[in-house]
């Protein structure tokens, strides 16, 4: 990833960070433990790249963010990715990933299918581990069998998923809440 800047910003959750390059957003950062780690790691991310004033780009795509972590419905699909630092089956799960709607989900063993190979479920999972871009890429809509909430890298792990999850009303009854414990 070439990052020209980051930024932090305030959201429903809690500070995220956002970088840009010269061809879109290429890393969206859910917050860490505290507003100082998510800036420690937005700056490893990047490379070095300055926190700098978000551009125009960069602005709209904190204001989608933002409004996505309030449960508010946007269109994530406006902000543009920069995905030179993923990889080919990266890119097809995102792209599969990225169509999700609000407030519905699929599983991993389905976006394998849709790859045309169920047995990439955990490829899958590992792809969206390491996905860059959540909430953009909206991983967290992306269920294990049986609609467990299965793993989140983001702080909070699959709690923080469920709160997500939550706030877009995708939690089915008889799913945890994002009241019930981590």
């Amino acid at each position: 990833m070439k990052a020209l800047g980051w930024c932090l910003f305030d959201t429903a959750v809690g500070p995220c960070g956002l970088a840009w390059s010269g061809q879109g957003i290429c890393a969206v950062q859910l917050p860490e433990a505290t507003p100082p780690l998510t800036r420690q790691r937005m700056a490893r991310i990047t490379h070095g790249a300055a926190e700098a004033p978000p551009t125009a780009e960069a602005q709209q795509a904190v204001a989608i963010v933002q409004a996505l972590l309030a449960g508010q419905p946007h269109d994530e699909r406006a902000v543009v990715l920069d995905m030179c630092g993923v990889s080919d089956f990266q890119r097809r799960v995102y792209a599969i990933t990225r169509r999700i709607p609000p407030g519905q989900t699929r599983t991993y063993g389905e976006i394998a299918a849709e790859l045309g190979d169920k047995r990439l479920a955990r490829a899958v999972g590992q792809a969206l581990g390491l996905n860059p871009f959540a909430p953009v890429i909206p991983c967290h809509r992306v269920l294990a069998a049986g609609s467990k909430p299965g793993g989140f890298s983001a702080h909070g792990g699959a709690h923080t998923k469920l709160r997500m999850l939550a706030a877009e009303g995708a939690l089915q009854t008889g799913q945890a809440s994002l009241f019930d414990g981590p």
